[in-house]
């Protein structure tokens, strides 16, 4: 390690550069415990979960791999999209969505410009960052998670206190934050939600992403990052308490906008994978005959997302909500749960009804008059649906 990068070496005690040994501090004293296998994590990093797959690409790819990357772009895309490889071995798709969008967010990562996943929540921007670092790098924990509160050391560096007020500054009391990590090892840092950090620690990437270098003044130093680093920054514009980027720090962005899924049929089919995923995950019974109402709550979710029904011939209010392909994973996974452990095992209206209801009366002025509109002029004359219906009333009865 050179000289520059050597100021990673604080960062941890018992561990290699860069990756602490985890502890928790209990009662003034710090207890080491082991990580969890990933066979037994409520939800396995991307490079866990899918790790037989990116051997099986990387065992294919024979194409050129930029510096650092564990696959080439053509293999991180297929990792992405879905495919076979010649040795019949298949790629289950992570993305589902226009391949171009994908192929330019590769190719973005491999230039000196960072990447920003912009689109209304529930797009998989976080699903599709992830899954981008575990392809290239094979670590997608390099993580920065943004809130109102970020401070600026999230994104730079902190200060072992103790090791500061007993030696003053040195490479030993400093903690080197994601960024810098992944600067010094040639990774790809992740900014999630970018947009509801502060706009003065936002600015704080600026000479990170135009100068490859972060500055370390308290040292007389500095981290230059080496090849293969970059960073992924995902964000939205619809929520509350969003910060505009400013100019200058958009400009260091190469903007991919992730859409909703062009039609229904895209959605139910994402939808049906993550909710699988899920249950798989959670270790739900397998449900019988959940696909009829999967895709009723993707058509609920998309006619009042759009203001329009599926045939195109009433007009609907739309609520203050995203009603976000997130959201329907989640109203379905809990549906599933609710048949299988207090119903007959096969996913009804009354299973998904109160989760409907609560993804789209958020305001319960506004949103409920929206809502109790929809049932009567659509749902309630709706040929099979009236099951749905009746189970939706009582929900907004309970």
């Amino acid at each position: 390690m050179s000289e520059r990068t050597g100021i990673l070496g604080g960062a941890g005690v018992g561990g290699p550069p860069g990756r602490p040994v985890p502890s928790r501090r209990l009662r003034g004293l710090f207890v080491t415990f082991p990580a969890s296998p990933s066979d037994a994590a409520l939800r396995p990093h991307a490079e866990d979960a899918f790790a037989a797959e990116l051997a099986a690409l990387g065992g294919a790819d024979d194409r050129p791999r930029p510096p650092q990357w564990k696959l080439s772009p053509w293999a991180v895309a297929t990792y992405l999209l879905g495919g076979t490889l010649p040795d019949g071995t298949v790629i289950s798709p992570k993305y589902v969505g226009p391949r171009r969008i994908v192929e330019v967010a590769v190719t973005t990562l491999v230039t000196d410009r960072a990447l920003l996943l912009l689109g209304v929540p529930g797009t998989a921007k976080t699903w599709v960052s992830e899954h981008l670092a575990a392809a290239i790098c094979g670590d997608s924990t390099l993580l920065v998670q943004g809130t109102s509160g970020t401070p600026e050391e999230a994104i730079r560096y902190g200060w072992n206190y103790a090791q500061l007020l007993a030696h003053g500054p040195s490479r030993e009391a400093l903690v080197a934050g994601p960024v810098m990590r992944a600067m010094a090892e040639g990774r790809i840092a992740r900014v999630e939600e970018l947009t509801r950090i502060p706009a003065d620690v936002q600015d704080s990437l600026i000479t990170i992403l135009s100068e490859k270098t972060l500055p370390v003044p308290e040292l007389a130093d500095e981290i230059q990052a080496v090849r293969g680093f970059n960073l992924i920054a995902t964000a939205n514009d619809r929520d509350r308490g969003v910060n505009d980027l400013s100019s200058a720090l958009r400009r260091r962005f190469n903007t991919v906008v992730l859409p909703l899924p062009a039609t229904a049929d895209a959605e139910v089919d994402i939808v049906t994978r993550r909710v699988e995923q899920l249950g798989s995950s959670l270790q739900l019974p397998k449900i019988d005959a959940a696909e009829a109402e999967l895709r009723r709550v993707v058509t609920v979710f998309r006619e009042l997302r759009s203001g329009l029904t599926e045939d195109g011939r009433t007009k609907l209010k739309s609520p203050s909500g995203t009603l976000s392909t997130a959201e329907a994973i989640s109203v379905v996974t809990g549906g599933l749960a609710l048949a299988a452990h207090f119903g007959d095992g096969v996913l009804r209206p009354a299973d998904t009804a109160a989760g409907i209801l609560g993804a789209v009366v958020k305001d319960p002025a506004a949103d409920g008059v929206v809502w109790q509109e929809y049932l009567e002029t659509v749902v309630r004359g709706r040929e099979g649906w009236q099951d749905f219906y009746r189970a939706c009333r009582e929900a907004g009865a309970a």
